[in-house]
């Protein structure tokens, strides 16, 4: 598997940054630049200052253009201005600023696609890496059980490359234009999960570097301690450059139902009934209005696997018993890629709508299935059309705990819970309904914590360290263990707010 990008692209990126960084000043906190015509990749001119930036394959700028893209993400709600930003020609280049960064007592945030919806992956005045440089699949063949990826990589094109060669990773989110590592950070559920656990329950082996600059191979049975606390861990001990990624098996074509209920405890029912019998190889569901705007059209979404991974799909068997409206069932045969990449023309609709451009106070909450109806039900009668906003979507996936075995991804203690996702889309100069959209969020998050809930920690919600230290439980103790040894002088990934 190749580490480098070709000198070609490397030479853009200079091209497109205006200056290249050559050194640092510790006593001003500044850098020092150079033009393109007198710095470049790998040869980069001493600065006049004492601290010398390290040899790189990449490009480390500080351009206006390139501070203010970082300085902003899909959520379009928080904007921390870093000091410059690292595009990394190769993993060499990680460690080399890691470790300059960790003896200057800089802050660094990974940044994959950007799609973290409250700064996430932003730092005020430290530095940025941009992974999608660091997007390397390596070799497959038809007998392969696992791919090892680079963390820049899309997972739209790690299921290109494995469905080659009849593979696939068993899990994706719904919206495959987000990095591996991206995603690892957090957890990466989809309607697959309660079948395979999270996408970070299906990793056999990270390559990481820690807030020391160490760039360290990791697995269950090497360094498990690091492994446990990268997977899921909010990017608190170190970045993530490589992945490998367990495989199976894939179908050639799915059928793909739709399937309405006008009752929310029937169609919560209906979708724990469908994942304790692993009748569906996915399984999620959707609320939308009505024609008077109440959130009361409950859609029930389960797709089967067809051959070559499983039988023809047969109506009759999948559907028995199940409690929807049979005037209102849809049914799709389509190829796997085209089921994993549905929601693509919808994304371009947004787009080309500018709702893309739109704030995504989001919210996601994680209900035990005993109490989801209970729970839920509130937060949809409090929702209008307005409040959730063009293009807005709610959503449940339906989950089994016992497929969940990383443990930073904190889930309720029931054998069934609820993914339970409000994404709103509000407009960006609209600053009060943002703020009313994130009161909203805590209170629900308050709420959903009392009744043995917890978040999945994506969206937009202000937390403090007593509330990250209550999210993580048992598992905190390990976590700030973890932090302690891998990143002693906190430098990476301050936007979460964990420590």
């Amino acid at each position: 598997m190749s580490r480098t990008p070709s000198r070609r692209t490397v030479l853009q990126g200079v091209a497109l940054a205006g200056a290249t960084v050559t050194g640092f000043d510790p006593a001003t906190r500044s850098w020092a630049a150079a033009s393109p015509e007198t710095a470049s990749p790998g040869n980069v001119a001493p600065p006049a200052g004492p601290a010398r930036i390290p040899r790189l394959d990449g490009t480390l700028v500080t351009d206006a253009s390139s501070l203010t893209a970082a300085a902003d993400d899909f959520g379009h709600i928080v904007h921390h201005r870093p000091s410059a930003v690292l595009r990394p020609g190769s993993v060499r280049d990680v460690v080399a600023m890691i470790r300059f960064c960790n003896d200057h007592r800089l802050p660094v945030a990974p940044r994959g696609q950007g799609h973290a919806a409250f700064g996430q992956a932003q730092t005020r005045g430290g530095l940025i890496i941009e992974t999608a440089t660091l997007a390397e699949i390596g070799d497959l063949d038809s007998g392969s059980t696992t791919v090892t990826v680079g963390a820049g990589a899309r997972w739209s094109a790690v299921a290109r490359a494995t469905l080659a060669h009849g593979l696939t990773p068993p899990v994706f989110t719904d919206y495959l234009e987000l990095s591996v590592g991206g995603t690892l950070s957090v957890g990466g559920l989809g309607g697959q999960a309660h079948r395979h656990g999270a996408q970070v329950d299906n990793v056999t082996q990270l390559r990481v570097v820690t807030g020391t600059g160490e760039l360290v191979r990791c697995s269950p049975s090497r360094r498990p301690d690091l492994f446990h606390a990268v997977l899921a861990g909010l990017g608190q001990c170190a970045v993530i450059v490589e992945a490998t990624v367990r495989l199976v098996p894939a179908p050639g074509t799915v059928r793909h139902y739709l399937l309405t209920y006008d009752d929310l405890d029937t169609f919560l029912e209906d979708q724990r009934l469908l994942v304790r019998e692993a009748r569906f190889d996915y399984v999620e569901g959707q609320v939308s209005a009505d024609a008077g705007g109440a959130f009361r059209v409950h859609v029930l979404e389960a797709v089967a696997y067809g051959p070559p991974v499983g039988p023809e799909p047969d109506d009759t068997v999948l559907l028995r018993g199940l409690r929807h409206d049979p005037a209102t069932v849809t049914r799709t045969d389509r190829t796997y890629y085209d089921f994993l990449d549905r929601i693509a023309p919808f994304v371009a609709e947004l787009k080309e709508a500018g709702l893309w451009a739109y704030a995504h106070p989001w919210l996601d909450l994680m209900f035990p299935g005993r109490s989801a109806a209970d729970l839920a039900a509130p937060l949809l009668d409090a929702l209008t059309p307005a409040t959730l906003g063009p293009g807005g979507v709610v959503l449940f996936y339906p989950l089994l705990r016992e497929r969940f075995r990383t443990p930073l991804l904190r889930t309720p203690d029931d054998d069934v819970f609820h993914l339970f996702d409000i994404l709103r889309t509000v407009p960006p100069d609209d600053s009060a309904a943002v703020d009313r959209a994130l009161a909203a969020n805590r209170a629900a998050y308050d709420t959903v914590l009392a009744a043995g809930g917890t978040r999945y920690p994506v969206g937009g919600m202000r937390l403090t360290r007593d509330d990250w230290r209550t999210h993580f439980g048992a598992a905190w103790p390990a976590l700030e263990r973890a932090k302690h040894t891998y990143d002693p002088n906190g430098i990476l990934t301050p936007g979460q707010g964990v420590f």
